[in-house]
Order: C-alpha cells, then structure tokens, then sequence
C-alpha cells in the first residue's frame, strides 16, 4: 500500500493501476482528439503563437516542482512556456523570484533570458483547453507525461500543486487515488519515494481578484514549499 500522510494524520489507499506507463514530453502529441483539433484553429487564428503542447520549464535538477492546471490560450499556449505571457505567471514568478528560484521577476516571452535554480514549472495537461476547462479524460490521457516528469524526482521533492486539478493529477501520478488526500489552500502530504506535496489556490486572475487568493497567501505557501524543499 501506498501511503499518504496530512498534517500528522495518516491517509492510506492502494495504488491506481489504471495510470499509463510514463513516457517523456511529446511536443507533437494529439492523443485527445478535442484538444488537437482546438491547438489546429488556434494556429488558423494566431499563427504566431505556439498552439502545441507546452514543455516543462526550468531546472531538471529541481527540488521544486510547481504544477499548474494548463496552459493558458493568450499565455503559455502563445509564447510556449508554462505561466509566460498571462496574467498568472506575474504572481508565481514574482513570488519565485523572490525566493530565489528565478533569475528575474516576469516571464514575458521564450528569449527573454529568464531562468530557473531549484525549481521545475509544468502542468497538468500540456495542452490549452477550450474555456481553460479540460475533460476528466483528457487529464487522464495527459497524466502520462507528468508520471515521467515525477518519476525523476529525487527524495525530499517538494511539489507544489496549484489547484485541485493539479492536485489530483500529482495523485494520480504517484498511483493513488483521489480518496487519499483531499486538496486544501496550505494543506501538506507525504507522498510515496520520499517526495511532498504542498496545496496552493491557483495563481489566476480570477482567484486573485475576487481575494480568493491573496499575495501574502501566494508567497506564505511557496515559502513554506521553499522551506521543505531546501530542508
């Protein structure tokens, strides 16, 4: 049995044989068909931007992971870079950089020199979905290349999941279930290999302007990560 452990309570399930065996990034993937046909208009329209899936950024080496939902349409799936060009990624990498994960505080486009020391960003699903909103399918089918991304992590990994989304795709991708640890702003988890997990609301537009999300609760949470990462 696999084991995850919240705040000091133990939490337990059995793995989840139903995840895909990991494969790395494919940056010409079109295993879901409504997503595929979605990044081929988006290229009718803006043949300028990506509209393909997004790689993982950062440090290979990293000790933090951040997970996000997608890409977003006018950000990532733009430029090609996770949480770049949105109005998300103000937030994280301003709050990265401020402990000292990232060479610089704002990520506008692929050349604009910024790196990352530590830390790794990906998402759930490498694709843009219609309306942000990606099918319980497809999270499934993506699941396989954060497997992959995981599976290389080193013991004592801190990954940050932001959302519940992301949340689940961590658990899945660990071979739990959704049972074993339920998503909560600031909530903490032992997963399996030594690795852990911290939950955070996701940086976006609208979690911050409505205050669902604050900028002290953002950097409070990546502290705490950053902390544990670097223990």
């Amino acid at each position: 049995m696999a084991r995850v452990r919240a705040s000091g309570v133990g939490c337990y399930a059995l793995r989840d044989m139903t995840t895909p065996a990991s494969i790395s990034f494919d940056p010409r993937c079109t295993l879901c068909p409504r997503l595929a046909g979605f990044l081929t208009e988006g290229k009718r329209q803006y043949p300028q931007y990506h509209c393909a899936p997004v790689a993982p950024f950062g440090d290979r080496h990293a000790r933090l992971l951040v997970v996000g939902l997608a890409p977003g349409f006018h950000g990532a799936n733009a430029t090609g870079r996770p949480f770049t060009g949105d109005h998300a990624g103000i937030l994280l990498y301003e709050t990265l950089h401020a402990f000292g994960f990232a060479s610089a505080s704002a990520s506008v486009s692929l050349d604009d020199g910024l790196t990352l020391s530590g830390a790794r960003i990906t998402n759930a699903v490498k694709c843009v979905p219609p309306g942000n909103k990606p099918m319980p399918e497809e999270i499934r089918t993506c699941n396989r290349y954060l497997v992959a991304e995981i599976s290389g992590l080193a013991p004592g990994t801190v990954l940050l999941a932001l959302g519940s989304i992301a949340h689940g795709a961590i658990l899945r991708a660990c071979g739990l279930k959704a049972s074993a640890a339920k998503f909560a702003h600031g909530a903490q988890f032992d997963l399996p290999r030594g690795l852990r997990m911290v939950d955070s609301y996701h940086c976006s537009r609208y979690n911050t302007n409505t205050r669902r999300l604050t900028t002290q609760m953002f950097r409070d949470v990546v502290g705490r990560a950053s902390e544990l990462a670097r223990s």
